[in-house]
């Protein structure tokens, strides 16, 4: 956890980065508010702070994987104690599955090399629809600051941008239960 010395607190954290993500919805639902009843005020401020929630998130995100990727954690690899970091071909957390027999058959280290295949992938994946919908959002922020949707008489685009938001933040709850909870 960041700024909190040496405790380990990765649940703590991660769901610090939920609680973000979870909280721009919320942002963003005033936002959409805000537009249904024309406030371009409102929607200014709404979008501003779900946008600074992005950020927030993303910024989070990219502190976890830094210190995922150089943070050191003691292993056993081949009977010696080592410290590595967290990739895509080790992951320090996984179990040891050489030697063990599954169907008669050996099993390799496909496991741990699996996992950081995996969790990079899918977290990237997820950190890249959060980025592009901050650019969506700041995009928005900038039409409305230009008196864009006061002069169509509607405040439908950020709706749409708003429904985009939340089906990010959906996919999050569904990455946080596989990946952290389970």
């Amino acid at each position: 956890f960041p700024f909190a010395g040496h405790a380990n607190l990765p649940l703590a954290f991660v769901s610090l980065m939920t609680f973000i993500l979870i909280i721009s919805s919320v942002t963003m639902v005033l936002a959409v508010h805000a537009g249904h009843h024309m406030d371009r005020k409102g929607v200014i401020k709404w979008m501003i702070w779900t946008i600074v929630g992005g950020i927030a998130f993303l910024s989070c995100q990219a502190w976890e994987w830094t210190h995922l990727i150089t943070g050191h954690h003691p292993v056993l690899i081949d009977g010696v104690v080592q410290e590595i970091g967290t990739t895509v071909s080790r992951n320090p957390w996984g179990p040891d599955v050489t030697g063990m027999m599954h169907d008669g058959m050996q099993v390799t280290k496909t496991g741990p090399v699996a996992f950081g295949g995996y969790f990079f992938g899918i977290t990237g994946f997820h950190g890249f629809h959060v980025l592009s919908g901050v650019v969506i959002n700041i995009i928005m922020l900038i039409m409305t600051l230009n008196g864009t949707f006061d002069r169509r008489g509607h405040y439908q685009m950020i709706e749409k941008a708003g429904l985009y938001w939340h089906f990010v933040d959906l996919v999050w709850v569904f990455v946080f239960l596989c990946f952290y909870l389970i």
